[in-house]
């Protein structure tokens, strides 16, 4: 007996859908916006937020869930699942916040991070000093009110007992796990090693699980997604999610800051443990791997210091082992994919993210 064929959906709309997920966001905050003056509080904030969150960005969960939803058979009125994708883009944008500060960005998205927009904001009258650490302090409180207002976002009220039985627990773990992969990421940083199984257990949990399997999972539970659809969606999204890591870390060295909007050295001066470096470290010889003792993490490297590393990083065949995992990652997430008989207007949307997602250029 064959398998039942799935029900047919409409297309998944990718550009509408990024395009409705914005429109939640700025309608979001120009409320909070005319509260906030009502009452004579700054507004401040709000504008730096509302700034952050137009500049830029790929809306990869919000789209991701607005798949898994699809996934699951929802269809019809889009207007919960759009709100519930908005909240994880305003999530999204507190962690890109605090990740800043913590990895003391610079740029984002082609323009000064937050902190630094605030410190220049605060600097008349204060000391160079003084005005760093209050774009500091102010960037943390811009970035908890985005995870604050991430909460107000979530349509609980629309949401059955059960959607929020299945919802809630998700966002829960996916909170949990990225602050886990971040805390991994910051306590590895400047000492990086050649464990290549440790690399990928940090991007497993700050990029692959937080930024494709749980907003995969949240928009399918909130279709009512039974156990067969939650597996086919963690199979087919942690490979596109580890590959999406390795693009990233490729691009934060041998990128185009033109193109990427971040610079190329951020990463190697912090010394980040990435599966490239783990790669180059662990088939290094003694004069390759004193390249990379000394020059991995120095706060001070210049381009001619990042040159020779990007050299070490080709020349060990790192580049392009991480080229081919990521290659061997799509392929595997694009076999599931196939196999899961899913609907077929949220397969052909998953394989054109895939692809977006891991041949990128930023």
């Amino acid at each position: 007996m064959s398998a039942p064929t799935p029900p047919l959906t409409p297309a998944v709309d990718l550009a509408g859908t990024r395009e409705a997920v914005d429109t939640c966001l700025t309608g979001f905050l120009d409320r909070k916006m005319r509260a906030a003056a009502s009452e004579g509080m700054p507004t401040e904030a709000i504008s730096v937020l509302r700034r952050f969150l137009t500049s830029g960005g790929k809306r990869l969960r919000p789209l991701l869930c607005v798949c898994g939803w699809c996934a699951a058979g929802g269809h019809g009125d889009t207007t919960t699942i759009v709100r519930a994708a908005a909240s994880l883009e305003m999530f999204h944008a507190f962690a890109l916040i605090h990740d800043d500060v913590m990895d003391r960005a610079a740029t984002r998205r082609g323009a000064p991070t937050v902190h630094r927009r605030l410190a220049r904001h605060h600097r008349e009258g204060r000391s160079m000093t003084a005005a760093r650490h209050l774009g500091v302090s102010t960037a943390v409180l811009v970035g908890d009110l985005a995870l604050a207002w991430s909460d107000e976002l979530l349509p609980t009220v629309d949401l059955t007992s059960r959607q929020l039985g299945a919802v809630l627990p998700l966002i829960d773990v996916m909170r949990s796990e990225v602050m886990y992969g971040q805390y991994l990421d910051v306590t590895a940083a400047g000492h990086p090693t050649g464990d290549v199984e440790y690399a990928l257990r940090i991007a497993r949990y700050k990029t692959a699980k937080y930024t494709v399997e749980r907003p995969l999972h949240i928009g399918a539970a909130m279709a009512g997604a039974p156990l067969a659809v939650r597996e086919a969606l963690s199979a087919f999204a942690l490979p596109v999610g580890e590959a999406f890591q390795l693009r990233d870390d490729l691009l934060g060295v041998f990128g185009k800051p033109q193109i990427t909007g971040k610079p190329s050295l951020d990463d190697l001066r912090e010394g980040k443990h990435t599966v490239l470096v783990a790669l180059a470290l662990e088939r290094a010889t003694p004069s390759q791997r004193h390249i990379l003792d000394a020059l991995l993490g120095n706060p001070d490297l210049d381009d001619a210091g990042a040159d020779r590393i990007r050299r070490v990083l080709t020349a060990t065949g790192a580049r392009a082992e991480a080229e081919h995992m990521i290659i061997i990652r799509r392929t595997q997430a694009l076999r599931v994919l196939e196999a899961a008989r899913l609907p077929p207007a949220a397969t052909a949307a998953l394989r054109k993210l895939t692809g977006a997602a891991t041949a990128r250029t930023s």
